[in-house]
């Protein structure tokens, strides 16, 4: 598939990098079904690490509102995360292996929720996180209300929700939403650095932990307790399992093919 406003590249580790850089990367509806397309693309490649980032001074300001501002109000403002942002973040959320998000600069509305679907979620000092939609008089989307308390609690997701102010990345940092601050100039490079490690780890367990982490936020213990022993199941039957314990045996460092 040929893309307009991303661009999408295949690899060990596959890149997405969203790429409207004159528009402060905002999300078009055109532009999330590019996300959602290239997210189906690297599910049925080789890959074994993704990672997302914005090109320019930001990573997304959230929904383009101008691209219909032409036509005017909607007359269902919701229809659009039916047709559009729902199923981006669902892809994401379903993709079997470990997502690396470099957050370089502002995240706002949908670009937060974008943000805060990786696994590893790095940020620069400068990046900030908002969701402004109170400010318009709109709820907070694209799983903004799933994923906010789970990261940073109720209380802090209420104020972040509620308020519309922005959070910059140390607090972010501070409240538990994301991983690490780094310099603004070092992010591109440790962001490779981390999805390269997570690349070069067991591709089998990586995915199924990231899998029964998010089943863990709605199950019960014994649920999670029978995902865990089919999981183990599944992972002790990989090639990865066997080679990291000859290596072991060996007194050597396992090198994982991902399989």
């Amino acid at each position: 598939m040929t893309y307009t406003h991303i661009r999408l590249d295949p690899g060990k580790v596959a890149t997405i990098t969203l790429a409207r850089p004159e528009r402060l990367n905002a999300l078009s509806a055109a532009m999330i079904d590019e996300i959602t397309a290239a997210v189906g693309e690297v599910t049925e490649s080789d890959a074994r690490a993704l990672l997302i980032t914005g090109e320019g001074r930001g990573f997304s300001s959230g929904a383009d509102l101008a691209a219909d501002a032409g036509s005017g109000l909607p007359e269902d403002v919701g229809a659009s995360l039916e047709q559009h942002f729902n199923p981006m973040i669902e892809a994401l959320f379903a993709l079997p292996i470990p997502i690396v998000t470099a957050v370089n600069g502002p995240a706002a509305g949908a670009g937060c929720s974008l943000a805060l679907a990786g696994d590893i979620i790095m940020a620069a000092e400068s990046a900030y996180f908002l969701q402004a939609f109170v400010n318009v008089g709109l709820i907070p989307d694209a799983g903004a209300n799933w994923l906010l308390p789970r990261l940073a609690g109720r209380a802090r997701a209420m104020e972040m929700m509620m308020l519309g102010d922005r959070i910059p990345a140390a607090t972010a940092l501070d409240w538990g939403m994301i991983n690490r601050v780094v310099a603004d100039d070092a992010l591109p490079g440790e962001a490779r650095a981390m999805a390269e490690r997570l690349a070069n780890g067991p591709t089998v367990a990586l995915g199924l932990i990231r899998r029964i982490a998010r089943e863990a936020e709605h199950s019960s213990l014994s649920e999670i307790l029978a995902a865990e022993r089919a999981g183990q199941k599944t992972a002790g039957e990989s090639g990865d399992f066997k080679r990291a314990v000859f290596a072991f045996l060996s007194k050597q460092p396992p090198v994982f093919e991902g399989r």
